[in-house]
Formats: structure tokens, sequence, C-alpha cells
């Protein structure tokens, strides 16, 4: 038997490890999946007064604190029965904007383009951020940084931090927008409408326009027909704020539809012997296992499942390019795991084009900022979809509004399952008898993982028992020479 490592995965939030055992015959017989990590904030927010969550939860992770901040601000006006006011509910969705556009930049050229712009069986040593600014030039690379830094600026004009937010209170928000800032905010945005434009172009030019690329995405191991999840509005638009959770079949048809109160109706979670992470399924069909098709309960939430699980886009360049993407790979909706890379630039021109409109929106500048509370706090859930899929942070609360119980999904945890399956299926694909694994063989099974844009920050927070474990020390010249083993 043959074992191959890749470890430390590169080009993620978090640590991750995978294991990839072959048989004698040199086929991969299966395919392991590791987070050495755990973090524990759904045990201690326990006891906290829950208007400080939206603070403690930012701390999960340094890359989407944002996303946190949201949900968790939207369950707590949830566990008080208030709404914030239009004003407050138009500056948050205007600083979630500002937050997808940084990340979703950081993701696509410092993360995903190495592989496109570069290449995937390219050096290491250029296969990186740098190595793309080398290909694009220093000009591109200086815009893309500086539209990322833009976006960042906004986050703290808002937010009061650009990572450890402090924006929302229960009903409301802490501050308003000046028409001074409204008005740099706006210019701001109009440029981050034109990068949007310009990151599809590079995205034309460079995959769409490279037949073996093209290839890779369309005929390459980098396929999963599983159900797909994201919020949508009453039109059934794309919405990363508010709305309701759309779950579509892998044929595109409404497997369910429901408000964040609803969630546990339909969403179950599991946990293995073997991991930190939960896996999250279809209540009403099931656990199936790690298995594909209409009739498995696995389904993921990225970029591309909540394009999948929408009608469209609810802004008109983003609604163009929406159509392009469908037209040029067949139709909705699209299993090919690659194409994530394509619609979350797609998301990028929606967010940039959302945070135009919120800008020119005469409420923006409103004073009414928060709603009263008037009501004993209990049970309160919010739902948000967060750069890597929809984020749920579900709290319990006694009479005084002391946090009792958390429980939190984030878009990697959704996504753990069909991240298992995509290793497995790219290995599988790409390592075969006669074929000589090297580097750049590992690095396109880790392309099947990057796709995700996985944040192992935010999906390893639960503790499911007593974790198997093993340990081996190493000498300087990486030879093991003690093992010290705590198996199930």
């Amino acid at each position: 038997m043959k074992r191959y490592t890749i470890d430390p995965i590169t080009r993620l939030e978090g640590h991750g490890k995978i294991e990839i055992f072959c048989n004698d015959a040199g086929d991969v017989d299966n395919v392991y999946f590791q987070v050495p990590e755990l973090r524990g904030f759904e045990k201690f927010c326990e006891g906290r007064p829950v208007e400080e969550l939206s603070q403690i939860v930012t701390k999960i992770c340094g890359v989407c604190p944002g996303c946190h901040h949201m949900a968790s601000g939207k369950a707590a006006d949830a566990v008080f029965g208030v709404e914030p006011p239009p004003t407050a509910r138009k500056l948050r969705e205007l600083f979630y904007m500002a937050h997808f556009i940084h990340s979703h930049i950081a993701h696509f050229y410092a993360l995903a383009a190495p592989d496109f712009v570069v290449g995937p069986t390219a050096d290491p040593a250029e296969r990186n951020v740098l190595g793309v600014i080398n290909k694009v030039g220093v000009e591109i690379g200086t815009e893309v940084l500086t539209q990322r830094r833009i976006a960042q600026e906004i986050q703290a004009l808002l937010g009061g931090h650009q990572t450890h937010v402090v924006m929302n209170l229960p009903g409301g928000v802490r501050k308003g927008l000046s028409e001074a800032d409204r008005k740099k905010i706006e210019e701001h945005a109009k440029g981050f409408v034109e990068f949007g434009k310009f990151s599809l172009k590079i995205f034309n030019d460079v995959v769409l326009q490279n037949k073996e690329y093209v290839d890779i995405i369309v005929n390459g191991p980098y396929s999963l027909k599983i159900h797909s999840m994201g919020l949508v509005d009453d039109n059934n638009k794309v919405n990363f704020y508010e709305g309701k959770v759309r779950v579509v079949d892998p044929e595109g048809k409404e497997h369910c539809k429901y408000s964040p109160n609803e969630y546990r109706d339909f969403v179950e979670e599991r946990v293995e012997p073997w991991s930190y992470l939960k896996f999250p399924y279809l209540k009403k069909i099931g656990w199936k296992g790690f298995v594909e098709g209409k009739d498995s309960g696995v389904y993921h939430a990225t970029p591309l499942s909540r394009l999948n699980a929408a009608d469209g886009m609810a802004t008109p360049l983003a609604q163009e390019e929406y159509e392009k993407m469908y037209e040029t790979l067949g139709g909705k909706p699209v299993h090919a795991t690659l194409a994530m890379h394509w619609a979350r630039l797609v998301e990028l021109l929606y967010s940039a084009e959302r945070c135009l409109e919120l800008a020119t929106d005469p409420e923006i500048t409103g004073t009414e900022l928060r709603a009263k509370l008037d009501k004993t706090p209990k049970e309160g859930i919010g739902i948000v979809e967060a750069q890597r899929g929809t984020l749920t942070h579900h709290y319990w609360t006694d009479e005084r509004g002391l946090v009792t119980k958390v429980n939190i999904i984030v878009g990697t945890t959704n996504n753990n399952a069909p991240i298992c399956m995509s290793l497995k299926k790219a290995a599988q694909g790409l390592i075969k008898k006669g074929v000589t694994v090297d580097q750049g063989i590992l690095n396109m099974v880790e392309m099947a993982f990057r796709a995700y844009d996985p944040c192992f920050s935010c999906a390893t927070h639960s503790l499911p028992g007593q974790m198997p474990m093993i340990v081996n020390f190493r000498d300087l010249e990486g030879n093991i020479t003690r093992t010290v083993r705590r198996d199930s």
C-alpha cells in the first residue's frame, strides 16, 4: 500500500492535512481529511450577556469576523424580539457588502489565482500571490491591494474596527453615517464595480480563453452532484444579509425554503469520532453517508450553491454575468466544483453593485438607529450568508439575557462532507497506476479543497467526545522516533 500526505494544506484559513491511501495496483482506496485544531466558542460564550456575543464571536476568525458579527447581531435581535429600523438594517448591509468585497478579493487573487494564473503544476516557489503579480503585472497587483484596503477602511468606518467589529447592538447599530462619509463610500463603491468587472475580465482572458483550464473545470475530476443551499430574497434572488434559506436538489428542483427560526426542521447535525467538525445534512432526507445524488442528505453552501439555489442576481451587471456563467457551463444547476471561483467573482460584482445602491439610498444617513427593547429575552436565531456559505447563530438565554447555550453552523461546517467527498473524487481521478505522483498532482488534489475557500478557524467549534489521537515525534531528519497513541 502506498500513502501520500499533504501536510499542511496550503492557501486556506486554518490548518489541515490530507492522507491519500492507494492499493497495491496504485489506485486510490480512500482519502482522509484531518483538521488538527479546536476552537471552543460554543462553550465559552455560555454565561455571557447576549449583547456581548456579537463582539466575542468576531474573534472566531480574523478573515470573516464581520460574518459572525452580523449573524450574532441578528440572533440578538431575535432574542429580544425586535426588528432594527430601516436605516440600521441598511447600514449593517452596507458594512457587509464591503466585508464580502474584501474577502472575495483576497480569496480569488491570493488563494485561488495561483492555480490558474501561474498554473496548477507550476513550481511551488512561484505558485503563490507573488507569482500572480509577476504574471499580471505590479500595476494590477497594486490595484488588488488598493481595493481590498478600501473595503477594509469602509468596514472600520461603519463597524468601529475592520476586524474586532463593535457595530451591532440588539435592535440596531451604535452610530450613523454622515453625509460626508456617505459620499466617500459612494465614490469607493463605483470603484468596486469597475474592479468587479475587471476581475471577471481577467477570469475570462486567463481561464476561459485557455482550453486546458476549461477542460479541467468541466471534464476534470472536480464534480459533485448534491443539493445546493443559499439565502434568497422574496423574488428568489441572491441576498447575503436577509431572506429565507432555499435548498434545491441536484436537478435544480426546490427541496425546501425556510426562515431562520425554522432551521432545525430542515438541517440536522452529526458527529464522527475522527473529526472535530460537525457534519450537517438535510433532515427530511436523512444521513445516507458520503454519497451523491438527490437521495443523499449531503448539501453544499458555497458561492456556486447560492447561485444554483437562486433564480438570479438582484443587480443588473451581476445578473448578466450569472447568465453568461450558466450558458457557458451548460445550464443550471452547475456541479463543477472549480466553477465556485467563477461564481465568487459574480458575487464580487453583486456586492459592489449592492454597495453602491446602499450608499445612494436616502435612508442610509437616517438618525433612527435602534429599536426599543421592551421584551423579556429568550431564544434567538440569526442567519446570513458568509463568504464560505450559510452561517447560523442560535442562542438560548435566561430571563436576564445571560446565554445558556450556543449553536453555530458556519459555512465550512456545512461543506465538511462535500469537502471530504470532493477530495476523494479528485484523488481517484488524478492518482492511478502508472501516474507519477509529484507536487503538481498533489496540488491538483488540493484544488478540490481550495475551491470551497474553507475556514477551519470558523469550523472547528465543538468537541464531540474523546478524540482518537496519534502524536508522532520526529528527529531533525524527519524520522519518527516515538509515537504516543490514544485510539478510540
